[in-house]
């Protein structure tokens, strides 16, 4: 037991100093990507989850901005921004989805995004379209009963002026409303 702890005591120290050596050095490559004048944006190689917390906190504490990309833990690096050279969204999207950022392709993009607001937006001022159906059914039934077949029948036919109106020959129940509810009344007070 005492071996494995001094075993393991030397394994925390060792990765301590590698932990520190890591910082060092990436505090060395943020450094000469910040005195790089032509040098906008900076990928570093893939790395794990510790590494990348590191690398993002020497990027925070120089002031540019940082993030991390890739789908799998093995895969994800870390790209480094300095701050007048902010990506935008569609930037990161971009490097998002694994592409390379165009800024031409993206341009295009944006140009098509507001020609179509635009358009949105003069429908918008044109008003609801009217209501009814796109297209009218007496020209889907047209071939057979021809266009003037609804006006024809139109003044031929006679209004029933009884329309409505039952006959008290046909009513079943010929009594009132109240005699009904009295009878039904009087059949409860039987039954209790």
């Amino acid at each position: 037991a005492p071996e494995q702890a001094a075993r393991m005591k030397k394994l925390q120290e060792q990765e301590k100093r590698q932990k520190v050596e890591f910082r060092k050095r990436m505090e060395q490559e943020v450094s000469q990507f910040i005195q790089a004048t032509g040098e906008p944006r900076r990928r570093f190689q893939p790395m794990n989850k510790i590494e990348r917390s590191i690398l993002h906190d020497v990027a925070e504490v120089a002031g540019l901005t940082s993030f991390s990309f890739g789908d799998d833990e093995d895969s994800r690096y870390v790209m480094v921004f300095k701050k007048e050279f902010a990506p935008s969204d569609e930037e990161l999207d971009a490097y998002r989805r694994g592409e390379e950022w165009d800024p031409a392709r993206a341009e295009e993009r944006r140009r098509l995004r507001e020609l179509a607001a635009q358009q949105e937006e003069a429908e918008l001022e044109r008003g609801p379209a009217p209501p009814g159906p796109p297209n009218d059914y007496k020209d889907k039934y047209r071939h057979l009963i021809g266009s003037d077949a609804a006006k024809a029948a139109a003044r031929t036919m006679e209004a029933n002026k009884a329309y409505g109106c039952v006959p008290v020959a046909n009513k079943r129940d010929t009594r009132s409303i109240e005699e009904a509810m009295n009878e039904i009344r009087a059949k409860k007070r039987l039954r209790q």
